[in-house]
């Protein structure tokens, strides 16, 4: 738990709830608090103690500590991006989320998108712009019309985005966005009912969670929605049939082209009958207020066997 990222304390909350359900009978389980400058476990008596990066092992007083697997917790860079898959892939230790290139992948809104079209799923008319790179605000504008949303694309939790109205809020919005990502994607604005789908493997079969209606009562679903109780999560979405048989083909779609493994949570905006993807997350919030948490439990699993199903699934592999 931990990381890199703005998104560092949520993913300390995901992981002590992971660790606060998971079986004691049936796991050994160490946190380990992952930190650009430090890898470390903190023991009961408050020592830090840092992880063994040569082959992520941790010297114990009593011995030393090799991992089974990983319970990956953390949100954004290294834990959602490959870096940290590719790390454990290069040292055969398991990890629940899915593999390197899927993460460096989805964490890349642009380049998953782009993956994504060809195969017919729904994407909104979308600007790219690096930093340094030169731009006309009434190219962007003609292209994908007022108003849109400037968002970082390399980034979770709603960091680095904004709902742009006019051309004079264009400078702040950029500004915002490149504190994030030194990469942006300008989308055009969907009008309409926003859904989370969860998909994952559970007891070894790709399952479709309820889906969350996401109802803000900011102008988006943004950090202070999600995270600050400025929003109502709805599950079960209240949608049309139609609609739930579309979003669930498509998100199961989504998972299985991209043989993906352990949870994910995609997020769409119907026009229509049809869903528009905006992103898909590899390591989703999972705190017992959660989206993917309260989707697990309208469809009858609790945190412990949400839990415990991706570790078994990923010793499995």
């Amino acid at each position: 738990m931990g990381g890199y990222s703005s998104e560092y304390s949520i993913s300390l909350k995901s992981g002590f709830v992971v660790e606060k359900h998971l079986s004691k009978e049936r796991f050994n389980t160490i946190p380990v608090i992952i930190e650009k400058e430090q890898w470390y476990h903190i023991t009961a008596s408050g020592k830090r103690i840092d992880i063994d990066k040569h082959d992520f092992s941790l010297q114990l007083p009593e011995g030393k500590i090799t991992f089974d697997c990983v319970f990956n917790a953390i949100h954004g860079t290294p834990g959602e991006d490959g870096l940290l898959q590719a790390y454990f892939e290069l040292l055969n230790i398991p990890q629940t989320s899915c593999g390197s290139y899927q993460a460096a992948l989805t964490f890349n809104k642009r380049d998953l998108l782009s993956t994504l079209k060809p195969y017919g799923v729904a994407c909104a008319t979308s600007y790219y712009l690096n930093k340094g790179q030169s731009y006309n605000v009434d190219e962007i504008i003609e292209k994908v019309g007022l108003p849109c949303f400037v968002k970082a694309n390399r980034a979770g939790s709603s960091f680095g985005i904004s709902k742009v109205y006019e051309k004079d809020m264009f400078e702040s919005a950029l500004d915002n966005a490149f504190e994030e990502d030194n990469e942006i994607i300008i989308e055009s604005f969907l009008d309409g009912t926003e859904i989370s789908v969860g998909v994952i493997t559970f007891n070894g079969e790709v399952t479709v969670l309820p889906m969350t209606e996401i109802v803000s009562e900011n102008d988006f679903f943004d950090y202070s929605a999600k995270y600050e109780g400025k929003s109502q999560e709805i599950t079960p979405a209240r949608i049309t049939s139609v609609q739930q048989k579309n979003a669930k083909n498509v998100a199961e779609q989504i998972y299985k082209l991209l043989a993906m493994k352990g949870y994910t949570r995609s997020e769409f905006i119907f026009q229509g009958d049809e869903p528009f993807l905006l992103e898909v997350n590899t390591t989703p919030g999972l705190t017992e207020e959660s989206i993917l948490p309260q989707q697990a439990k309208a469809s009858g699993i609790s945190l412990g066997q949400l839990f415990e199903s991706a570790i078994e699934e990923a010793m499995n592999q």
